[in-house]
């Protein structure tokens, strides 16, 4: 895959200082964002705080959309990389009764039908990597602070006292983002509502049973108080994400930890003992621990004065309920960004001219989802919660 020849410079003044660009985190909005960057010509390093690309896994499957994530894609020019890695089948989804486990619901996708087409994470950021230059990833930067004045330049400073000088700064960096420190005094606040994540492996061969209840795509079931998520993933995988309305500690208030896989297990089945036994068994078959993961938001709306050396996109800015639209208006935000940096006269303009359709965006799709965690918890939101994950 060929990368495009860096122009001297991003402005069209050609005696112009061409302008340090670093995204902080290597996630799809960052790497989106630097991809687009180098195929205009811009110079941008990206760092990240984990020591290379295999260092952890990188999560279950995304639905990316027409709309927004495939957006992205086709500016990155990698939207045909993706519809030959994607999983079209990964768009059925199935609605079970809890209590007695009977199928209610059910969508099987067309054959064409590529609206939202399912691809692992891991897939989709080792497409992202190797489409950028060599080394524009540095890896084992965990950004500590953003210092400098607000006019520029600003300084990077990292966990292990090394700095580096940037003139602008894009916080990619998720739900708990450094950059966003020197934007915002926001927060992420907890929602109520916490993810248990469990995972499935060879699942055709080892769980028959998860693997035909859940089939291509996803399969949920709710009772009003609990519900459960289950997803098809590449290299036959699911994995479930049993949805809860619990304290935020509710682990170390009953003294456990999720190294406690069996004392979990134990839990689980007195919390759902009043469902199907075939959809129990997801719930407690798993491969490994479990893993905690409380659903936090920002405030919304979520709003900051525009800094000219500054700005976020993603979670960063505008973190909701995993409902769908998290990766995909990364990915969205990521492009329109980097074109904006590529044809605005200079680095401060291109940022007031994203930020003025980013925030509207967000905002009005933040509104729509405040709170909306709780709905997964409703029996018969399946088919419609679906529309909305990744």
């Amino acid at each position: 895959m060929s990368t495009p020849t860096p122009t001297p410079t991003p402005t069209s003044d050609p005696t112009a200082t061409v302008p340090r660009i670093a995204v902080i985190g290597a996630g799809p909005g960052g790497l989106t964002c630097a991809r687009v960057l180098q195929r205009h010509g811009v110079p941008v390093t990206v760092y990240d705080r984990e020591a290379g690309r295999e260092a952890r896994d990188q999560g279950g499957t995304l639905d990316l959309h027409a709309d927004n994530g495939q957006v992205a894609l086709k500016a990155a020019g990698l939207l045909d990389a993706f519809f030959a890695k994607a999983r079209p089948e990964g768009q059925e989804m199935r609605t079970y009764e809890a209590g007695s486990g009977a199928l209610t619901g059910r969508h099987v996708p067309e054959p064409d039908e590529m609206f939202k087409p399912e691809i692992d994470r891991g897939v989709l950021r080792d497409l992202l990597l190797d489409s950028l230059a060599p080394g524009t990833v540095r890896w084992g930067h965990a950004l500590a602070a953003v210092e400098g004045p607000a006019e520029g330049p600003r300084t990077l400073r990292f966990a292990d006292g090394t700095t580096a000088v940037a003139d602008l700064v894009i916080g990619a960096d998720g739900a708990w983002s450094k950059v966003r420190r020197a934007l915002s005094g926001a927060l992420p606040a907890y929602s109520g509502v916490t993810f248990l994540e469990a995972w499935f492996d060879d699942v055709d061969n080892r769980h028959p049973e998860l693997a035909a209840l859940v089939g291509q795509g996803g399969a949920h079931a709710a009772d009003g108080e609990r519900a459960m998520f289950a997803q098809r993933n590449g290299g036959d995988h699911i994995r479930v994400y049993l949805i809860r309305r619990v304290p935020a500690d509710w682990l170390a208030a009953r003294g456990l930890t999720t190294a406690d896989t069996e004392a979990i297990r134990a839990l689980l089945l007195e919390e759902y003992a009043d469902w199907s036994p075939a959809l129990r068994r997801v719930l407690t078959d798993n491969d490994g621990p479990y893993v905690d993961r409380p659903i936090h938001a920002l405030p919304v709306p979520h709003t900051w004065t525009t800094q000219p050396t500054a700005t976020l996109l993603g979670d960063a800015a505008h973190l909701m309920a995993p409902l769908g639209v998290g990766v995909n208006l990364a990915m969205l935000d990521a492009a329109e960004l980097a074109l904006a940096l590529a044809t605005a006269p200079t680095p401060a303009e291109a940022v007031t001219a994203y930020e003025s359709t980013m925030r509207p965006r967000s905002e009005e799709i933040a509104a729509q989802l405040h709170g909306a965690a709780t709905g997964l918890l409703e029996a018969g939101e399946g088919i419609e919660a679906h529309q909305h994950h990744g």
